[in-house]
């Protein structure tokens, strides 16, 4: 799959990617509670990651003449053969090119991609707080479904997850 418009272009991750997508993750890591991993990835481990996906698990990047500008990917939700219609589903964007747009641009490519496939369920999960991801989750029609509170544990402090899901 492969989109573009105003030099902008969106399609499926490769292994080549893989050095740009550990640069903008790796940032997130260090300096903010979206995700709870503490330790940043050498490409070679993400390039591990990219090399899981599939048609129900896609990875896609949105590149501007050349650069990668942030990634979306889809992944099991849960282990057990009845959660296999759900996917966990993810966006990050290099921290300068967030407020543009390009979150939900990926994500409408990541949905569908994963409409191509017999899935139902879209599950994200958001560090709180984080109104921007939120905002982008509910413009896309995903619904609050639920929150744990301090699940998780980084910079000394508890955090909270909210869920947002949404059915296709």
């Amino acid at each position: 799959m492969t989109t573009s418009d105003k030099r902008l272009l969106t399609r499926l991750a490769s292994p080549a990617d893989a050095s740009a997508i550990a640069a903008i993750y790796n940032w997130y890591i260090e300096h903010s509670i979206c995700t709870f991993e503490e330790q940043p990835l050498a490409p070679a481990q993400m390039r591990e990651r990219i090399a899981g996906a599939s048609a129900g698990k896609p990875w896609l990047v949105l590149e501007q003449d050349g650069m990668v500008l942030g990634y979306a990917y889809a992944s099991v939700w849960k282990a057990r053969a009845a959660y296999g219609r759900s996917r966990e589903v993810t966006v990050y964007l290099h921290r300068d090119a967030t407020g543009k747009g390009h979150g939900k641009r990926l994500y409408r490519h990541l949905i569908d991609e994963i409409q191509k496939k017999p899935i139902h369920s879209l599950i994200a999960s958001i560090a709180l707080p984080n109104a921007g991801s939120i905002a982008l989750h509910e413009s896309l029609g995903f619904v609050k479904v639920g929150q744990l509170s301090e699940v998780g544990h980084k910079f000394g402090e508890y955090v909270d997850v909210g869920y947002w899901q949404l059915l296709l």
